[in-house]
């Protein structure tokens, strides 16, 4: 049972890092169709999902394994 309990914790919080990191381009995604269905413009809200986009991919590529050093070696 604590093996269960210990996997459906791993997956709340990789699920959680998820939606950190793309969690305002798909809102700006979902508000730029919106807009577009209703007939206005929504270059400002697409702009915004891009911009969102690579600052996840950025955020991504910076927290891997290979950036961890540990200081207090000696």
């Amino acid at each position: 049972m604590v093996e269960y309990i210990i996997i459906v914790a791993l997956i709340a919080i990789a699920a959680i890092a998820v939606f950190t990191f793309f969690g305002g381009t798909v809102r700006s995604q979902v508000g730029g169709m919106a807009k577009e269905l209703s007939g206005q413009s929504a270059g400002s809200a697409i702009d915004k999902a891009q911009k969102s986009a690579d600052k996840a991919e950025k955020e991504s590529k910076n927290k891997g394994l290979d950036k961890y050093t540990n200081d207090n070696a000696r």
